[in-house]
């Protein structure tokens, strides 16, 4: 888990019960609710995004064929060259992998906006079950679609279960040490790197996508488990990880009831108040946006144009592989985060955008001899993009008041998917432009 959680800290001799006389749990019983939330919140950022890349990575399989009513084929795992512009040289899908992106994002765009109004006030557990029933939800519709609409319709409800969850799991995080945010967010990373890869190796084997998909139905269940039956219940506690050891260890959250309405819940903010917090949000939230921008305008507008004919991989495998070694580097860096702290998040907003340069220019002179410098480029891309979304949310824990904390969380939540929503719209008018190139 990429040492996302630390120990609790031991009471030094001086410390005598003199001085605090409230009783204190047994120092097993505080490590095993320490290890229990670290674990918990790993699950939860993993099972998360877990649909939401498979989405992704299955984009190119999706737009591949126009299936007809009635017919039981799904998804190709290699189309034929029929399903594609030959005119081009770009060997493009009558619609952009963009297309996906947006059926991805944009309903998480949504929530993550209705979020600041009031939707992080909801209680936690039906926003959970909702998240959970969506992502299965998703699975089902895409395996057992016969249109290239009903399976978007599919991508939908995975969007809307990652957006859910996303502004659900990151603002919990306001009731626990600060430690769980490095393990959200290296079990997002987590879920990129499985779930890309799953795709990747399970098609690669030979199993239909209809039954690879299906095969991650355990999935959704995982994440109601982690959330119900792992996660103690919060309690009032030192959101930076000082003072673990001064609460006792907390009984699963659907034994607790008072949990179920909102984890140390306190008077609501005034508008001024939020708009005073979001302002002061904003030198980590337009880093954040345009380093998402510049990765998604890669992975969703030009990976599919980034097409090698030297090369034993056919078209849709090389899809797989770019958006496998991408999570591959976003799982690294967002697991860093304690041996590679970084402040100054700007500095990757600044090295994505020249990937983007780069890949862009590539993409129009096809300079670069060989797929395996792109494979580099594309794990470096993953890198500074994980890099960027862990630091973000670590620094806001550090820099935001405790009761500024949750609805902190909630709102720079909207910066990535911001983001992915401007390059996705972007991203469909140059695929347009480019496959009409001879």
């Amino acid at each position: 888990m990429g040492g996302c959680a630390g120990s609790p800290r031991r009471l030094s001799d001086s410390e005598g019960e003199e001085t605090d006389p409230a009783p204190r749990p047994p120092l097993q019983d505080s490590q095993g609710a320490h290890w229990k939330n670290a674990v918990g919140f790993w699950l939860l950022g993993l099972c998360n995004n877990f649909s939401y890349v498979v989405m992704l990575s299955a984009a190119h399989d999706i737009l591949s064929h126009q299936r007809t009513a009635g017919n039981q084929s799904h998804v190709d795992p290699d189309p034929t060259p029929t399903s594609h512009n030959s005119s081009s040289r770009f060997d493009c899908n009558p619609v952009s992998t963009a297309a996906v992106l947006l059926a991805d994002i944009l309903p998480t765009l949504i929530i993550k906006l209705l979020a600041p109004l009031g939707l992080h006030l909801l209680p936690y557990s039906p926003r959970v079950l909702t998240s959970g029933i969506c992502a299965a939800g998703s699975f089902l519709l895409v395996a057992f679609s016969h249109s290239v609409t009903i399976s978007l319709c599919g991508v939908v409800l995975a969007s809307i279960s990652s957006g859910l969850g996303e502004v659900t799991f990151l603002s919990l995080t306001a009731f626990y040490p600060r430690a769980v945010i490095s393990c959200w967010s290296s079990g997002t990373g987590g879920a990129g790197l499985l779930g890309a890869l799953s795709y990747l190796g399970l098609t690669q084997a030979g199993l239909s996508p209809q039954h690879t998909l299906l095969s991650m139905l355990g999935i959704p269940t995982l994440l109601l488990a982690s959330y119900f039956l792992l996660l103690t219940s919060p309690g009032p506690q030192d959101p930076r990880g000082e003072e673990d050891s001064d609460t006792a260890a907390r009984q699963p959250l659907i034994n607790n009831e008072a949990s179920e309405s909102k984890p140390g819940s306190g008077s609501p903010l005034s508008l001024q108040e939020r708009w005073t917090v979001f302002k002061g949000l904003l030198h980590y939230i337009v880093p954040l946006v345009l380093v998402y921008f510049a990765e998604y305008f890669i992975n969703q507008g030009l990976f599919e144009l980034l097409f090698f004919r030297n090369t034993f991989l056919t078209h849709a495998e090389q899809y797989r592989w770019y958006q496998m070694l991408y999570q591959a580097g976003v799982f690294a860096s967002r697991s860093s985060l304690r041996c590679c702290p970084i402040r100054h998040t700007w500095v990757l907003a600044l090295l994505q955008c020249l990937n983007l340069a780069f890949l862009l220019v590539d993409v129009w002179l096809s300079f670069l001899p060989s797929i395996y410098l792109i494979f580099l480029i594309i794990v470096f891309e993953g890198l500074l993009g994980g890099a960027a979304y862990v630091n973000t949310f670590h620094n806001i824990a550090l820099e935001t008041s405790d009761e500024h904390r949750e609805f902190a969380m909630a709102t720079a939540c909207i910066s990535d998917t911001l983001g992915i929503s401007l390059s996705g719209l972007l991203a469909l008018p140059l695929h347009d432009f480019l496959c009409q190139l001879t």
